[in-house]
């Protein structure tokens, strides 16, 4: 276990953005990491986690505490049960699940974290999120003192949510349990329409993982979804809006103020979420309210390449890239009246 004091935490992000960590904490096993949480817990020292870091909002001052960064190994594959310890690769993990001809999470290629960061926000993206694949999740109870091992029903999981996301000072996930799909070397049924557009399929059909996996991995370098150093664009937490879940009073005033902007003829994307409520595009909103690719003038700005990620040039700091993200949210708001979230974690500030 490494452990070093006044430390950057700016370079453990994807956006390079944040102040040092008066104490950082390397962990490279369960053992490390609970002894680190524990030691926290009983000193009262605040704590905060780090995996691959690609959902975090650093405030500048950086973090006044103990930042623990989960650099744990593991990967088991038995059949089409697969289990990641919490530190692994998410994108490296899915290209081996695809290698070894499963199916099940090869739309999630290229997304940059770690594999215990994806039950805690249900990561997903293209049709597919964790919640469909994941078995188990085993995780210290910082409030039991515990080991726990808990099933996906008690996961709670939900659109970008779940049980370890709301109530984010009681769990550490440790490992991640997942159960695959044998389809002889084909994908699970493509969902989303702009993948099977791209793969030349109808919705439900299914292609070779290792194709699905390429193709969703070519429209989210085009989006600069894909870690690139040289690549400003993809200095960002990928997608720093949830997608709008609105209630059908809500919906129908969405679709009112939409009319009066835009006219009668424009439709904005719509997806149901459950009985009695709707989903539309963050990135829609956005765009139509007028924050357009490369939108900015300063250090922040929309990617050039996806209005819905907001991106660090180079020599942004925290607060440049949470005025910019106020601004989209209020021009947001104005426009259409719907309150956009942010997706990322914010550590010490607030959007």
């Amino acid at each position: 276990m490494q452990e070093r004091h006044d430390a950057p935490l700016a370079p453990l992000t994807t956006f390079r953005l944040g102040g040092p960590a008066r104490r950082l904490i390397t962990a490279t096993t369960d053992a490390e990491v609970i002894a680190a949480v524990r030691e926290a817990d009983e000193t009262g020292t605040p704590l905060l986690i780090i995996g691959g870091g690609s959902n975090l909002v650093i405030s500048d001052k950086g973090f006044d505490g103990t930042a623990l960064r989960i650099a744990t190994t593991g990967f088991t594959l038995d059949g089409t049960a697969l289990e990641l310890a919490a530190g692994e690769n998410w994108s490296d993990a899915v290209a081996r699940t695809v290698e070894a001809g499963l199916a099940g999470v090869e739309c999630l290629a290229g997304i940059p974290g770690s594999a215990g960061a994806t039950p805690i926000q249900n990561v997903g993206a293209y049709g597919q999120d964790v919640a469909q694949t994941i078995t188990e999740v085993v995780a210290y109870d910082r409030r039991t003192g515990e080991t726990v091992t808990l099933t996906n029903a008690e996961c709670a999981f939900s659109y970008r949510h779940s049980r370890f996301k709301q109530d984010p000072s009681r769990y550490v996930v440790l490992r991640v349990r997942f159960e695959l799909e044998d389809a002889e070397g084909l994908s699970a049924p493509i969902r989303y329409p702009e993948t099977a557009r791209a793969l030349g399929v109808e919705a439900g059909d299914r292609v070779p993982a290792a194709r699905a996996r390429e193709t969703v991995l070519k429209l989210r370098a085009g989006k600069g979804m894909v870690l690139d150093a040289e690549d400003h664009d993809t200095w960002s937490a990928g997608s720093f809006f949830c997608n709008p879940i609105l209630t059908e009073a809500e919906h129908a005033a969405f679709l009112a103020r939409v009319t009066e902007r835009l006219g009668a003829d424009v439709t904005p994307p719509a997806y149901p979420a459950g009985e009695g409520f709707m989903k539309t595009s963050a990135a829609w909103l956005i765009d139509k309210a007028g924050f357009t690719k490369g939108y900015g003038s300063g250090p922040a700005r929309i990617s050039t390449k996806h209005t819905l990620a907001l991106t660090n040039r180079g020599e942004a700091t925290t607060e440049d890239l949470l005025t910019l993200a106020r601004e989209v949210r209020a021009g947001v708001h104005e426009a259409f009246g719907v309150t956009l979230v942010n997706e990322p974690v914010t550590v010490g500030v607030a959007l």
